[in-house]
């Protein structure tokens, strides 16, 4: 793997941690960002985004550094989809690739760090990572889900929950109550199904993109949440 250290523009400069850029060739390969922090816990989370983004997301590069300010180290990065392209959904036959990247970035943050290791992903890469765990229940310790896209706008009869109880380890969702791909009362009915431990942190007045442009305290309560979402379950 190949290791820069970086403060590029892109960057915060508010960053409460040194960011490490990380590349890895291979198939599907690894492109993202390692935030280290200052006083670790021990823990890392893998963190990545939506259909329509990138890990240089604003909402990501919030999220990584409020679990970095917490103790957390994060691999923010990008999905293979991304990867393969700068613009454009991902393809719905490229969504297995897309676990296989999840996967790689897991087995890479765990060369690294000791202890629990977590999958947390925006819309779609929270979709994704879900189905990983479902698929393989052991490759984590649990999932912070930020805007599931339970369903497509105004199709709320396509679910995407088929694989919910499956889903044995601990499951966070983070969820606007203006979210068009779906409700809170869906999203309640939705997690009833999950066979393990589950919880929800509804966010007044956020929809799908979910961090309101003036909002600087939601991602430390997401973090302040989920942490305390843990020690429960």
């Amino acid at each position: 793997m190949e290791e820069e250290e970086v403060r590029a523009s892109h960057l915060a400069e508010d960053s409460p941690s040194p960011v490490t850029a990380l590349r890895l060739e291979g198939e599907p390969g690894l492109r993202g960002f390692l935030h280290s922090p200052v006083e670790a816990n021990g823990s890392s989370v893998v963190l990545t985004h939506g259909a329509a983004a990138n890990c240089e997301s604003r909402l990501l590069m919030a999220m990584a550094n409020a679990f970095a300010a917490a103790g957390f180290f994060v691999l923010r990065c990008d999905l293979p989809f991304r990867q393969a392209r700068r613009f454009g959904p991902p393809s719905p036959g490229g969504a297995g690739r897309d676990r296989d990247g999840l996967r790689q970035a897991v087995v890479a943050l765990k060369q690294r760090v000791k202890g629990a290791v977590y999958l947390s992903g925006h819309s779609y890469g929270g979709r994704q990572a879900s189905m990983l765990v479902a698929e393989e229940p052991e490759i984590v310790a649990g999932l912070l889900l930020l805007s599931y896209p339970l369903h497509p706008p105004q199709k709320p009869e396509q679910l995407r929950t088929a694989h919910f109880p499956k889903i044995r380890k601990p499951a966070f969702f983070v969820h606007g109550t203006k979210d068009g791909f779906g409700s809170i009362a869906e999203m309640k009915a939705a997690l009833k199904v999950i066979g393990g431990s589950h919880g929800l942190l509804e966010v007044d007045g956020a929809g799908h993109e979910l961090l309101k442009k003036n909002d600087t305290e939601l991602p430390a309560c997401v973090v302040n949440e989920f942490q305390a979402f843990l020690e429960k379950s």
